[in-house]
């Protein structure tokens, strides 16, 4: 499940709220073994994921680098080279423009 959760600093655009809130997600899922809570423990499943994104938003935003802010679809690129190193998949260049309908 962690695998999922990607690396959030550093990027232009910066992450939105949306991404930190799936990495939150994630991170609570991995913890707490379970993908979807029971109803007894869904209060407790959804303050975590609230109080786990709303510490990583504070921590984005008070993190320092001299680096350069990373490219989204560079960074991408090199995801898919990797997983095809892994697993001997193609490496696939699609955006959303690719994925239009004709």
């Amino acid at each position: 499940m962690c695998r999922n959760i990607k690396i959030l600093f550093n990027f232009d655009p910066p992450a939105t709220d949306e991404e930190i809130r799936a990495a939150a997600i994630q991170f609570v899922r991995k913890v707490s073994g379970s993908s979807k809570p029971s109803k007894a423990n869904e209060a407790a499943f959804n303050a975590a994921i609230d109080e786990i994104a709303d510490s990583v938003q504070s921590l984005l935003h008070n993190l320092i680098t001299n680096a350069p802010p990373k490219n989204r679809e560079q960074e991408k690129l090199k995801a898919q080279a990797r997983a095809a190193k892994r697993f001997g998949t193609p490496v696939t260049a699609t955006t959303n423009q690719d994925r239009r309908p004709s």
